[in-house]
Order: C-alpha cells, then structure tokens, then sequence
C-alpha cells in the first residue's frame, strides 16, 4: 500500500465512522501528522473530495461533507488500515545499488523526502540511521554523500572477516548449543513451493561472533561490518544467489551439528569468499 492510500483510507474510515478528526484538516497540519511531504497528502485529500467525503469550503478550507446516509452500526464501522511499513529498508537498498556505480553522489533532503513521499523530518532520521550504518556521511554545508563501492575495499573487508570469523568459530566450539544450531537450520530452509518468497537468515554469523565471545573480534564487525551488510542483504535480493546462501548455510550448520570442525571451517571458508556474484557482476557491468 503506497503512503497516499494509506493516508485516504485512514481518513475515509474516520469520516465514515464520524470519529472526530485528530488533527485540523488541513494540508500542513495532516503532514505533520503523517510524518509525510505535502505531496501525498495533496493526493489522498483530492480523492476525497472527489468521493464526497470531504469539501472545500470558505477560503478553501477543508471540511467534513455531510453523510447522506445513516451513521454505521459499531460492528460495522470501517476499520483504520495498517500503516505501511517503514521506508528505511526501500531507500536502504535503493542507495546501496546506487553506491555500485563507484561515483560519490550526493544527496539533497527535500528532494529525497520528496521521492519517497515523506516529511523532511522523516527522511532526516533515516539519513542519520544509514550513516550510522556507514553507508553515508554527512558532509557540512553539502548534505549527505553516499559511500560509492570500492571492490577493493570489499576484498579487503572479506579478507579480515574470514581471519576474525574463523577465529570466531574457534572461540565458540566449546560452548555451540545444539538447539540452537537445529533453530538455525530450520529457519535457513527455503519454501516448499519453490516460489514462495526468501527471507534470508544471517543469524548464524552473529551467533557465532557473539558467542566467541571476543570483544574486539565483535567490535569489528560492530563498527566495519555495517556497510557491508547492507550489500549482502542487497544481494541475497537474486533469487538464486538468496537460495545458494542458504544452502550454504546449512552447510556449515550440518558440519556443526555434527561436530566436523574441519568442514564446517572450510564450509565457512568457503561462504565468505566466495558468495558475491550479484557483486561481481555489477563491477564488471
């Protein structure tokens, strides 16, 4: 559901029940209380308008039109829609296949809270988010400049990451729980249909940094491994690449569950390097 259907339909039921407004009918007071640009808002109000629910009156004021018919029963009120989900992961992923082009591009907040049809303030806390995640920085004066992917920088990320991964996977050996493991494998297998929608599940990655136990091994990918996550939740986007992690996932669980840690550290080995075809591609493209 886009945030202009969303915002009609919420008003809708709230006119039709004849519940009183929370906030003053008008366009900037409604922003606010969507969160939105005036945008999607302009839209949702003029398709209003159009079905009668709403009018314009004196000096275009906005007010509530008359019923023509009896108020709902209680049972039969309309119900308030569900809010659509949170933009963050849209623009997230829309700004790292941006990044792939190498190029530093800069951003400008009212022309993106404008793109995504949300508030300025909205798109502020989000921006903020992803360059907590290393995917922007905030440069004085100028806005937001995206990070642009350097494949350099990656093969020297997954190069530290595998050291301090497999390191990981030492630390954890004696302390791995079995029920764990298991969850991990059920949640890492894909749907029956064989078109029903991925999820990928990294958790197994976090599991075994964490219980490693390490601090600076965690600090690491606290610190370095944000951006880098981003790219990989981007890639595991390709079906075929979502269906290979997950294979390879229960790869290294099955090796675990069965205490093989020689194949499951090359099985991890494995997994790391080599599991970035979407990547791979977009460079040479």
């Amino acid at each position: 559901m886009s945030i202009t259907s969303y915002i009609k339909n919420d008003l809708a039921a709230q006119l039709r029940s004849g519940q009183e407004s929370p906030v003053q009918l008008t366009l900037d007071s409604l922003a606010g209380h969507y969160q939105v640009s005036l945008t999607p808002v302009r839209a949702a109000v003029a398709e209003l308008i159009e079905e009668g629910l709403l009018q314009k009156g004196e000096n275009n004021r906005l007010t509530v039109a008359r019923p023509s018919g009896k108020r709902p029963r209680a049972d039969h009120e309309p119900r308030s829609p569900e809010p659509p989900r949170d933009p963050y992961d849209d623009i997230a992923n829309d700004l790292v296949q941006l990044s792939l082009s190498g190029e530093p591009v800069y951003l400008r907040e009212e022309v993106t809270a404008e793109k995504y049809g949300i508030s300025r303030s909205a798109i502020r806390n989000i921006l903020h988010r992803l360059a907590g995640e290393g995917v922007l920085d905030h440069i004085p004066r100028r806005g937001w400049r995206l990070r642009p992917f350097r494949h350099d920088d990656l093969l020297a990320f997954i190069e530290v990451r595998e050291a301090l991964e497999l390191k990981a996977l030492e630390l954890a050996r004696p302390k791995l729980d079995t029920d764990e493991l298991e969850r991990l494998l059920e949640l890492n297998t894909a749907p029956g249909s064989g078109r029903g929608k991925l999820c990928v599940n990294e958790s197994l990655h976090d599991y075994l940094i964490v219980t490693a136990g390490n601090a600076y091994i965690q600090d690491f990918f606290d610190r370095q491994g944000r951006y880098y996550r981003l790219l990989f939740v981007w890639e595991d986007r390709d079906r075929d690449v979502a269906l290979e992690t997950m294979r390879q996932h229960r790869e290294i669980l099955t090796a675990l569950l069965k205490r093989n840690w020689s194949a499951a550290k090359k099985a991890l080995s494995h997994h790391i390097r080599d599991n970035h075809p979407v990547l791979a591609r977009e460079q040479k493209s």
